[in-house]
């Protein structure tokens, strides 16, 4: 999870790492199905993810993959 005051690092996280950055206030679960939501609200941002081999069912989202994440729904 993101600290405070400290700038968010492009790198490789976990689904629920990443989620949880998003929404700090849900439950891992919950913040998951939160991201994979807004994830989904995107339809480009979807397709770029394939495009780069992203699958529903990976654990660790690469850097790439956050670039382009953060990219569409900003720093978390």
């Amino acid at each position: 999870m993101k600290e405070l005051g400290k700038p968010f690092r492009l790198r490789a996280y976990g689904c629920t790492e990443l989620a949880q950055a998003y929404n700090p206030h849900l439950s891992p679960g919950a913040a998951w199905q939160k991201l994979s939501l807004w994830i989904h609200l995107y339809p480009e941002l979807t397709e770029r993810l394939k495009a780069i081999g992203y699958t529903p069912h990976q654990r660790v989202f690469t850097p790439r993959q956050v670039a382009m994440i953060v990219e569409a729904l900003g720093e978390p």
